[in-house]
């Protein structure tokens, strides 16, 4: 029907390391005239399993002269290593969707993330977030210069048939198309906001009874105040900015004892009141954040 559109197909370390592995490749090919050899992508799953290092990267070289390309899949977990980084020549790395789905409020996993990127460009290699499943999740990604994703928010699984008029209609979020990367001095701001979900997040937890105790009550404390206590102190161009949050913040965590205090307590009525007001105390914090973001000036 016209449409050009690579495939990416799994292939088990057990299968690559075969040795008429491009042999039977070619052949399949060759079986197969219409489809164009560079349509296929092939992805390596189970790379701690691989065996041979230098023989995998010669495989991969003799798949690369007839046009087919790979990715490493899972980049992440497991025994993932700099080793394959360095003698495997992928092209995509395929970021494990575990450190994906938690990035907004769990800063490790968002440190981890800007990790793999990081590891990405150094070794020139495009990066793929697997698992993005909300609008919020590509928009944190653009964010962080991670440009390609796939998962349930841009298309869920469908027939080959539906594909055409799905890729005629799809239009990506209009906050995507927006979404600029965030200059590397500013990365900052965007753990901090991970820092803040993640605080709220846990409050949330505790008082489903999921959670033993509260997070951090006092707003010096957190890892969300740790970090703005140190911004006022060296950023004095952004003293009116920092002063507003330092007022909401402090409200914050004085509403959060008191829903700590209501828990304990069972007033179960002022508590889903007073759980709406930190929703939205919340979402004034985060667009503070974000304005901060658009400022050109720098933040430590």
């Amino acid at each position: 029907q016209g449409l050009f559109v690579p495939v990416s197909v799994n292939i088990s370390s057990h299968h690559l390391e075969q040795i008429d592995f491009v042999e039977r490749l070619k052949e399949l090919l060759r079986a197969h005239t219409n489809v164009e050899p560079g349509a296929l992508e092939l992805e390596i799953l189970e790379t701690s399993a691989l065996k041979d290092i230098p023989e995998v990267s010669r495989i991969m070289r003799s798949c690369y002269e007839i046009g087919v390309s790979f990715a490493l899949d899972d980049f992440g977990t497991g025994y993932s290593s700099l080793t394959y980084l360095k003698q495997l020549p992928a092209v995509h790395l395929k970021i494990d969707r575990s450190f994906v789905r938690d990035m907004l409020d769990d800063p490790d996993d968002l440190a981890i993330l800007e990790g793999v990127l990081g590891l990405a460009t150094a070794f020139r290699l495009h990066a793929i977030a697997e698992g993005v499943e909300t609008i919020q999740h590509g928009e944190l990604l653009l964010q962080l210069g991670c440009e390609y994703a796939q998962g349930y928010v841009i298309a869920k699984p469908m027939p080959g048939e539906l594909m055409l008029d799905w890729v005629n209609q799809w239009q990506a979020p209009q906050s995507w198309i927006n979404q600029r990367t965030v200059a590397r001095d500013s990365l900052p701001i965007l753990s901090a906001a991970v820092e803040h979900r993640a605080w709220i997040q846990s409050m949330k937890l505790y008082l489903k009874g999921e959670r033993l105790a509260p997070p951090e009550l006092n707003h010096h404390h957190c890892r969300f105040g740790q970090w703005l206590y140190d911004e006022i102190e060296h950023s004095p161009e952004h003293a009116q900015a920092f002063q507003a949050m330092e007022k909401l913040h402090e409200e914050l965590h004085v509403l959060g004892r008191e829903l700590s205090s209501q828990y304990t307590m069972g007033s179960v009525d002022r508590l889903e009141l007073n759980m709406e007001k930190l929703e939205d105390m919340q979402a004034q914090l985060l667009g503070m954040l974000q304005d901060l973001l658009e400022k050109p000036t720098k933040v430590n």
